[in-house]
């Protein structure tokens, strides 16, 4: 008796995981359709001569582009230099050097002859102290400071404090903008003066030729966990961002490229400090604030501005990165918990949080033990072998396609894989993630579930190789 009683929970259990995964994947099958629409239509709101006129326009806002740097002398030259040559009329370059043990600040005195200068200038952010305030001789709209290690959060209002336009930029140091990145990236603000926020799409550069401070030629990496991450992106900015987009129900806006109001982040308190995902907090705290005081707003994502970026080669450098992305998920979930399920907060608190609280939050350990449960509960005799292999079957098989959808997205949006070669390897990457990488990443996110309940607030390390050359 007691054994057909454990053979039902266990029946009743692995039911509820194949509901899991089929609900997971039949929710990005609907965001890849979504998000097809929307790039279509976006592919039409925007001419090329409009797009120049923006970039003439005395009327365009300037823009701060502020970069946070700990330890960044691989990436910190070849990046500042990609960042001084963006098409856009009015734009500062910001770099906060957070209290690095490497030749960070060396690097920019050597390359762009940084001198001492007067500060003087409002500080309505409390940050960490800082030592010195810098300018170049070079490009007078390059500056950098140079303070105590406080995080990158604190690094961050640091050069939201020093800003002098209306719109700041936050961009990491090991990542690359596009020529016309900004001009992409503002046109929501020109649109709508009441849109906050809006964030660009971020691609791995691994694998691609770099020359003077731009990607030259688009290539795939030779490292597989680089390669599998190429698809991940590809799945969570061009299906899921656009989709959330579209209904105001964004959640996160990348820290490797995000554009913001600087008013409303000041007047929000700046970046949050006691947190590992303070991308994804500014921008649900700027939710909460606004839905609140029933202000009308728009906090968007646009799938053009591009931002290329390094991607981690190794597993440890790897499993770190996921670990503090799962710590930073559930630690703004629990910060803004009175959101989740609120209809006050409209389609955040309906939509987006509990999509987060469930596949997100929770979803390494759906998956875990229902892997886990589902191969021992098996080997003991105790679960009919072939629901077993329908339950992985149908976790493998709809992730492939959703996976493969996503590459099609690329290919008919924004083509930025020339070689029908690269699109094919993409979508065998797509299929051969589903054996062995995912099941890697649900356990590094098992393991920032765990420190999340330690109260672990470490980021980690991460190694960098510079960019390569063509």
């Amino acid at each position: 008796m007691i054994r057909q009683y454990v053979i039902m929970a266990l029946s009743l259990f692995d039911l509820a995981v194949l509901v899991y995964f089929l609900a997971l994947n039949t929710l990005y099958l609907v965001f890849c359709v979504v998000a097809l629409v929307s790039l279509a239509r976006h592919r039409l709101r925007w001419t090329s001569r409009e797009l120049d006129a923006v970039i003439r326009s005395p009327a365009t806002p300037g823009i701060s582009l502020i970069v946070p740097a700990y330890n960044e002398e691989a990436t910190i030259g070849e990046s500042v230099r990609a960042l001084l040559l963006l098409n856009y009329p009015a734009f500062e370059v910001v770099v906060v050097n957070d209290g690095a043990t490497d030749r960070t600040m060396a690097v920019l005195a050597e390359r762009y002859g940084m001198q001492p200068a007067p500060a003087a200038y409002a500080q309505p952010v409390a940050t960490q102290p800082v030592k010195a305030y810098y300018r170049s001789l070079q490009h007078p709209d390059l500056v950098a400071i140079d303070k105590a290690n406080g995080g990158k959060a604190d690094a961050i209002n640091a050069g939201i404090n020093a800003a002098r336009y209306p719109l700041v930029c936050v961009i990491d140091a090991d990542s690359l903008l596009e020529e016309h990145a900004l001009t992409r990236a503002v046109l929501p603000f020109l649109e709508d003066p009441d849109t906050l926020a809006s964030g660009g799409i971020v691609r791995i550069v691994n694998g691609c030729g770099v020359e003077a401070g731009r990607v030259t030629r688009v290539g795939l990496p030779g490292n597989p966990l680089a390669a599998f991450q190429v698809v991940e992106y590809l799945r969570a900015f061009l299906a899921g961002r656009v989709t959330l987009s579209s209904m105001n129900a964004l959640l996160i806006i990348s820290g490797a490229f995000g554009l913001f109001k600087r008013h409303a982040v000041v007047e929000a308190g700046g970046f949050r400090v006691d947190t590992v995902g303070e991308d994804m907090e500014i921008v649900t705290r700027l939710h909460r604030i606004y839905r609140e005081r029933k202000q009308r707003y728009r906090i968007v994502f646009q799938p053009d501005p591009v931002c290329w970026t390094e991607a981690p080669e190794s597993r440890k450098i790897l499993g770190s990165q996921r670990n503090r992305w799962q710590r930073g998920t559930m630690q703004v979930l629990w910060y803004h918990r009175r959101m989740l399920a609120n209809p006050r907060y409209g389609a955040i608190g309906l939509l987006a949080m509990p999509y987060y609280l469930i596949f997100e939050a929770l979803g390494p350990i759906i998956e875990f033990f229902g892997f886990a449960v589902t191969i021992v509960a098996t080997a003991f005799g105790l679960l009919d072998v072939r629901f077993a292999i329908l339950l992985f079957l149908a976790a493998i098989a709809y992730g492939a396609v959703i996976s493969v959808g996503a590459v099609l997205l690329e290919e008919v949006s924004f083509r930025r894989y020339p070689r029908a070669r690269d699109l094919l390897i993409l979508a065998l990457i797509g299929i051969a993630e589903n054996f062995g990488y995912r099941q890697l990443t649900t356990w590094w996110r098992l393991k920032g579930v765990r420190d999340f309940f330690k109260r672990t607030q470490g980021w980690g390390t991460m190694t960098r190789k510079g960019f390569t050359r063509p």
